[in-house]
């Protein structure tokens, strides 16, 4: 794929300056996306086994198999972005706009409690249908033109580590929203105190969400900016899939990026899901649950406000290494001590957070860096592709999370059937919880220290190479 940015700049000098609108916008589509995507990655588990009844394990194999099938969907996607033509709109924008209806509405349709008293075929064959339909096709069709965007915004270092902060703060946004109200919500406590899930209730959120993520993505359309044209994928440079793979497997940040990446994704989905069970059944306190995800908004704000500061006097690897220590050593400490008490688990759970959220913050700017060095390495920079590539393998991390989530809770044992678990399960749900994130979280650092190599320097020299790249072309 042919970059000319500075062919575009001289043909659209009336565009307007990348500015806070943009920043809005794309902050925005996140928050659209996390509206069906994070709901379902907390919730979703909770509906088929609490709602629909459904076993655990069953729904890990869901998980699994939609994710084989977004190995097809979301590369094909990546391609069709890369060969597609600049539009007025845009390269990518346009399948905001296409894609905004359908993918609220496939959300929408996984959270059908009527389906409640179904026979068991008829459930197991509409939740395989509605979420591949969601995940795999329409959740995959709007999130790798949107992600890839941020290429065609700016070109300037310091606004795509801009855009990358201000979309973690869309999803972070959408994490406290979902988590701090929709437990409120679904949960009904018995005579006994045992929590309940309203299958009425679930529905009827669902409803909402996908309204909201709609207007969300009218808003990133309405808002947002392409200036940079980025032409088509020529035929000649890009003849088949195998070409492409054969260029981005050997990009060996990428590799170290998704490596990270899944085993992060493993560890932070294996506790969101974990977590709906072990404040329900092991601490029976949804009020902490909902607490759980409030806490994160003034981290996530503070660490937002320093984020540039951060990028550029310590560097974007550099924080995260530190990020993912801290964060493992908080799991470990929660582990060990094995506490009783939900105000304490998350007093350390916050702290925590200043790791995850710290990474987080710059995964998407990782991912910009990762597409120049494809560039400095080989010549090409396959933005749509590399998006693709990544966004599955995030997939990956969030399926193998999800799978085994089920799989754990029916390896421990647990019967949604009843309203108490044992204390042999409540004992499996917290070390689910605890120890798995910190194993997981410590092999990260371990990935972004020695297998990550752009650091600081590195990207600033692979900035000066394609400067003058461009300066001489």
């Amino acid at each position: 794929m042919e970059l000319r940015k500075e062919q575009a700049r001289q043909e659209n000098k009336a565009v307007k300056p990348f500015g806070i609108k943009d920043k809005v916008g794309y902050l925005c589509g996140d928050l659209g996306n996390d509206f069906t995507f994070i709901f379902a990655s907390m919730y979703l588990m909770v509906f088929y086994t609490n709602v629909w009844g459904i076993n655990p394990s069953l729904v890990g194999t869901l998980f699994l198999v939609s994710r084989c099938i977004d190995a097809f969907t979301d590369v094909t996607m990546g391609r069709i972005v890369d060969k597609a033509q600049t539009t007025k709109d845009g390269k990518f924008r346009p399948w905001i706009k296409r894609m905004a209806g359908p993918v609220a509405l496939a959300s929408f349709l996984m959270y059908q409690s009527s389906l409640a008293g179904a026979s068991m075929t008829v459930k197991v064959v509409v939740m395989f249908a509605t979420y591949i339909l969601w995940g795999s096709l329409c959740y995959t069709a709007i999130n790798i033109p949107y992600g890839s965007m941020a290429s065609a915004m700016t070109d300037v270092p310091e606004q795509r580590a801009a855009l990358s902060t201000w979309r973690s703060l869309g999803a972070n946004f959408a994490s406290i929203i979902i988590g701090s109200v929709v437990p409120q919500i679904i949960y009904m406590a018995d005579a006994n105190g045992n929590q309940i899930v309203s299958g009425s209730r679930f529905t009827l959120v669902a409803g909402i969400f996908s309204i909201c993520a709609l207007i969300c993505y009218v808003v990133c359309y309405a808002c947002t900016t392409e200036r940079i044209k980025l032409e088509p994928a020529k035929k000649d440079e890009n003849a088949s899939l195998a070409k492409s793979f054969k260029t981005i497997m050997s990009n060996r940040a990428l590799l170290a990026i998704i490596g990270a990446a899944i085993t992060l994704l493993l560890s932070q989905f294996m506790a969101q899901t974990m977590n709906q069970y072990l404040f329900a059944n092991y601490f029976r306190n949804i009020n902490a649950l909902s607490s759980l995800s409030m806490i994160t908004l003034p981290l996530s704000l503070g660490l937002a406000a320093i984020s540039g500061v951060l990028a550029s006097k310590v560097g974007k690897k550099e924080f995260s290494v530190f990020g993912m220590i801290l964060t493992s050593a908080c799991y470990v400490a929660l582990y060990l001590i094995k506490t009783t008490n939900p105000w304490i688990f998350i007093g350390l759970y916050t702290v925590a957070c200043i790791g995850t959220i710290g990474f987080n913050m710059f995964i998407w700017a990782h991912i910009t860096d990762v597409i120049d060095y494809n560039e400095v390495k080989f010549g090409e920079r396959n933005d749509g592709v590399i998006y693709g590539v990544y966004s599955f393998a995030r997939k990956i991390g969030q399926a193998l999370a999800g799978g085994l989530g089920g799989y754990a809770l029916a390896f421990i044992g647990y019967n949604a059937a009843v309203q108490e678990q044992t204390a042999e399960v409540l004992n499996g749900i917290y070390t689910c919880s605890t120890l798995f994130p910190a194993v997981c979280y410590g092999l990260v650092a371990i990935i972004m220290l020695f297998a990550y190599p752009l650091n600081k320097k590195s990207i600033a020299e692979n900035g000066r190479i394609l400067a003058e790249r461009r300066a001489n072309h």
